[in-house]
């Protein structure tokens, strides 16, 4: 039996922790067309679900993808349209890495537009789905929501931005996801952490923000992208660290909290 396309909780709150790119998992069909470098998922948030395990405690609902975005990105538009036009960036099905090495072996043909089309159906699409009920359910249940995108990435990939990442990116779609509170308490948070920070910058909210951040009907949209030496070793075997973890969770409740507490009574 194959592994679900992606695993869901319902919460209490108006918040939704989405995580599309924690999924590691590879058909058995692809990954054997793949690199055996690719089929180590490099390019993986790893660890997410449980840097942000206080969420769930807090009550917070929770979706996490289950397979790769090497599979099918669920944080690029389904027309495959570039987010940041201009930069370097990897499609909605990559054909390279983050460090710009090929994700299919000499020989194998990439993704044409009918395969494209089959996994957006197949992968893609549920998520999408379900992101939506679950926006739909709490915002009827309390009438407005915050959705936080939880990412990250390597701190050092030259072939996508230049120099050493802050440790916290956060995105609100240059305020356009939230509402002016929200992006404020998240500001405020990460300025009072021991982390380095940037507002906007090179990540500035992938198409999950864009897309679903809509203050004025209720639904608030922040995407962290966390430089994943802050929690971790960045090379295989892209082992935890415990220590450094320990260390970050704390700041992220705060960010986390600030935004949710900040959510304004109604729509902003």
């Amino acid at each position: 039996m194959n592994p679900p396309i992606f695993v869901s909780t319902q919460g209490t709150l108006p918040l939704l922790i989405s995580m599309p790119h924690v999924g590691r998992q590879l058909p058995p069909d692809l990954a054997a067309q793949m690199t055996p470098a690719a089929r180590e998922v490099p390019d993986t948030d790893w660890h997410i679900e449980r840097l942000y395990a206080f969420a769930a405690e807090m009550g917070a609902s929770t979706l996490q993808a289950q397979y790769s975005r090497y599979v099918v990105d669920l944080n690029r538009p389904s027309d495959g349209q570039s987010l940041y036009p201009g930069q370097n960036t990897t499609g909605l099905c990559p054909t390279e890495t983050f460090h710009a090495e090929p994700v299919y072996a000499d020989g194998v043909a990439t993704p044409g537009p009918e395969e494209t089309a089959r996994r957006v159906a197949e992968f893609w699409q549920p998520y999408h789905r379900a992101l939506q009920d679950e926006i739909a359910r709490l915002k009827a249940l309390h009438g407005r929501v915050l959705v936080w995108e939880a990412h990250s990435i390597a701190s050092v990939l030259p072939h996508l931005f230049d120099g050493e990442l802050p440790t916290l990116n956060i995105g609100t779609f240059e305020g356009r996801a939230c509402a002016p509170p929200v992006r404020e308490a998240v500001r405020q948070a990460a300025a009072g952490s021991p982390f380095s920070f940037v507002l906007d910058g090179r990540f500035k909210g992938g198409f999950i923000t864009r897309q679903y951040g809509r203050p004025d009907d209720g639904v608030h949209l922040v995407q962290l992208e966390l430089a994943q030496c802050a929690y971790m070793q960045e090379v295989s075997p892209f082992a935890w660290d415990d220590a450094r973890a320990a260390s970050l969770i704390p700041t992220l409740r705060a960010m986390v909290a600030g935004a949710l507490s900040a959510l304004p009574a109604s729509p902003a």
